[in-house]
C-alpha cells in the first residue's frame, strides 16, 4: 500500500508538487528564522553578559540593591580569596573581578590646564594577568581603532567616539577625576595607549577601559570590586544550571543580616536580560505555531481544490466497495509523504541561508544608534541541533491537519449518487 501511494504521488505531480512546494517554503521560513532568533538574541544575550552581567553575578547585597548607581563605596573587599573559593567549588564557570565606575575624563593643554573634558562610564578589568581572559571576552583587541592594546600600568583605552570628541590621540595624558570606595575626591593619570569601537552606542559614546590594579589605586579599593563576574566555560548562558549554582551560593547566607554579604544572580535575574531570556525560550514555539496554522488553512484550500479534481476517482474507489474510513486513512498517509519531503527539501534550503548569513551577517551599527542596551552590530544567524528537526513538526502536521479538513468531504458522499456520477 505505501509503495502504491508513492508511486502515485509521483506519476501525479499534481498530487503533490503545490503541496510540497508550500509545506518546503514554510519550513525553509520556520528554520530560518529560528535560527535566527536564536542568533541575534543569542548574541545579544552573550553580548549583554560578557560585557555587564555575566551569566552569574556575585555582589554584596547593598550593591545589587542599588546596581544601576553602581555605589562602590558597597563594594566587596578581600575579593581574591572570594574569587578562589568560586572557582573551587563552581570550576564550570571563570570568574573575572570587575570594576564599574563613573567619572569625568580631564584633557589637559600644554599649560596644564583645561582643554576638554566629559563624563565617562569606566570599566576596571585584568587587562595585565597573563591567565587572564578578559580581553579576549571583551573583544578588545579585535576592537582597536587606533594605538595598541594596554600593556603596563597607567595605561587605559577609550572609545574611538568619545576621544574624537575630547580631541584625544593615543599616547596623550589624561586625568580621570571620580570618587574613592570611601566617598573622598580621586584624581589619577593615565597614558591613552589605544582607541577602541565596540559597534554598540552604549559603549562608544563614553568609555575608558582600564587594568583592574589601576582602577583600585585610583578608586582607593585594595583587594575589592563591585562585582565577580561569572561565565561558563562553554560560552552559552545554561539558565537550569546558572539557577542551581545561584541557589547553593545562596543557600549558605539565609538568615545573614549583613548588608555586606555576598549574593549571586544568574543573567535571568538580572535587569532587563530575563526578558529576554525568556523570549528566547517561547520564540521558536511562536515561530512554528504562526508556521502550522498558514501552511494548514493553504494545504486544506489546496486539498480541497485537489479533492474537486479527483472527485470521479473517489468516486470509483467507493463503487468498487473501498470503505469511506481506508479511502480517509490513504489521504493522510499521502499527506505525511508530502510532509515529509516538503520538509526534508525545506530544512536543506533553510539551512542553506541560515548559513550564510551564520558566515556573512548583515550589519545594522546604523539601527542602534542611542540604544541604551548593547546589541550586536551584526546579525548573525546561528545554526544549533533543533534546526535540523525544527522543521518536521510545522512540515507535518500542517499536512496532515490541511488533508484531515478537506477529506471531511469523503464521509457526506452518498452511495445512491455514486452511479449518477459515473453515468454522467
Amino acid at each position: 500500500m505505501i509503495r502504491f501511494l508513492i508511486n502515485g504521488l509521483f506519476r501525479d505531480k499534481s498530487r503533490s508538487r503545490l503541496p510540497i512546494i508550500v509545506v518546503a517554503i514554510g519550513v525553509m521560513l520556520t528554520v530560518f528564522m529560528n535560527a535566527y532568533i536564536t542568533g541575534f538574541m543569542g548574541d545579544t544575550i552573550e553580548m549583554n553578559a560578557r560585557f555587564t552581567h555575566g551569566h552569574l553575578k556575585v555582589m554584596t547585597r547593598a550593591y545589587a540593591e542599588n546596581e544601576g548607581q553602581v555605589p562602590n563605596d558597597l563594594a566587596m573587599t578581600e575579593v581574591t580569596s572570594l574569587k578562589e573559593e568560586l572557582t573551587s567549588r563552581f570550576p564550570e564557570l571563570d570568574w573575572a573581578a570587575r570594576i564599574q565606575f563613573g567619572g569625568l575624563v580631564d584633557v589637559p593643554d600644554e599649560k596644564g590646564e583645561t582643554r576638554s573634558q566629559g563624563p565617562a562610564a569606566g570599566m576596571g578589568v585584568d587587562l595585565l594577568s597573563p591567565e587572564s581572559r578578559e580581553a579576549g571576552r571583551l573583544n578588545i583587541t579585535e576592537s582597536i581603532v587606533r594605538g595598541r592594546m594596554v600593556q603596563n600600568p597607567g595605561e587605559a583605552l577609550l572609545a574611538e567616539q568619545f576621544s574624537q570628541k575630547l580631541g584625544v590621540d593615543p599616547g596623550d595624558e589624561v586625568t580621570l577625576i571620580g570618587s574613592t570606595m570611601h566617598g573622598s575626591m580621586s584624581m589619577y593619570n593615565f597614558i591613552v595607549a589605544g582607541t577602541v569601537s565596540f559597534g554598540a552606542e552604549a559603549l562608544d559614546r563614553g568609555s575608558i577601559i582600564v587594568d583592574i590594579e589601576d582602577a583600585r589605586h585610583a578608586l582607593d579599593m585594595d583587594d575589592a570590586a563591585g562585582e565577580l563576574v561569572g561565565l561558563f566555560d562553554a560560552g552559552f548562558y545554561d539558565d537550569e544550571r546558572a539557577l542551581e549554582i545561584a541557589q547553593a551560593f545562596n543557600s549558605a547566607f539565609v538568615g545573614d543580616d549583613d548588608l555586606f554579604a555576598p549574593v549571586m544572580k544568574t543573567l535571568k535575574q538580572q535587569g532587563s536580560m530575563g526578558q529576554l531570556v525568556k523570549m528566547l525560550d517561547v520564540w521558536s514555539v511562536y515561530i512554528i505555531a504562526v508556521f502550522i496554522i498558514a501552511m494548514a488553512l493553504v494545504l486544506w484550500n489546496a486539498g480541497l481544490l485537489g479533492g474537486l479534481r479527483r472527485y470521479g476517482e473517489f468516486g470509483v474507489r467507493l463503487a468498487m466497495g473501498e470503505e469511506k474510513s481506508h479511502l480517509y486513512r490513504t489521504l493522510i498517509y499521502e499527506s505525511v509523504f508530502i510532509g515529509i519531503a516538503g520538509a526534508i527539501i525545506g530544512t536543506a534550503i533553510g539551512l542553506f541561508f541560515a548559513a550564510l548569513v551564520q558566515k556573512y551577517g548583515f550589519n545594522i551599527s546604523g539601527m542602534m544608534e542611542g540604544s541604551a542596551m548593547m546589541y550586536p552590530s551584526a546579525i548573525r544567524t546561528r545554526i544549533t541541533p533543533a534546526d535540523y528537526y525544527i522543521g518536521f513538526i510545522p512540515g507535518l502536521f500542517s499536512t496532515v491537519v490541511g488533508a484531515m479538513l478537506a477529506g471531511i468531504g469523503i464521509y457526506k458522499r452518498k452511495t445512491s449518487q455514486l452511479f449518477k456520477e459515473l453515468e454522467a
